[in-house]
């Protein structure tokens, strides 16, 4: 069974963005892992309380097949976080499917993962994609090997479903 990683602020995550692409993932019979920095209750934007399995800095990339930063607000806790860029860097050494949806997508940039590739972001992070090299398409959802990313909460479902497809 292929085990996904959904990263979640502590507070302020997108609630759509992680509850449509995790009821997608674990209908489709994936292990979905549930991330933060705290072991304490997550709540989202709109209200959702999340309790997450594990801890970020418990996170090993070799026991995961993708990796994907939940957008929102509090995402912006990741943006300059030396942790999730090693995180995502590595998957990228590891040849596995590394996401991010709405503003996260900036925290792919930041790591330096997005050079050269298309992606998408919420608007509000798109001059960060592209000065750190990435192609920014404004894209619902943007797939480049085993990138992908989505511009928001709307296009959670599109998101969810790309992704499993990507994950087959």
């Amino acid at each position: 069974m292929k085990t996904v990683a959904l990263i979640i602020a502590e507070k302020e995550f997108r609630d759509e963005e992680y509850q449509i692409p995790h009821d997608l993932l674990h209908e489709a019979g994936f292990k979905v892992l549930t991330v933060s920095t705290t072991l304490e209750q997550a709540i989202g934007k709109l209200g959702m309380v999340v309790q997450p399995d594990t801890l970020i800095e418990n996170l090993e990339p070799k026991d995961i097949d993708a990796l994907i930063f939940i957008g929102g607000g509090g995402s912006e806790q990741y943006f300059e976080d030396p942790l999730s860029h090693r995180l995502a860097q590595e998957m990228i050494l590891q040849n596995k499917v590394l996401g991010a949806i709405c503003i996260a997508p900036v925290i792919l940039a930041n790591a330096l993962v997005l050079k050269g590739k298309k992606a998408t972001v919420y608007p509000d992070g798109k001059d960060i994609l592209i000065e750190t090299g990435a192609i920014y398409t404004a894209s619902p959802v943007e797939i480049d090997g085993k990138l992908i990313t989505g511009n928001g909460p709307e296009a959670a479902e599109e998101f969810g479903k790309a992704l499993i497809k990507l994950l087959q």
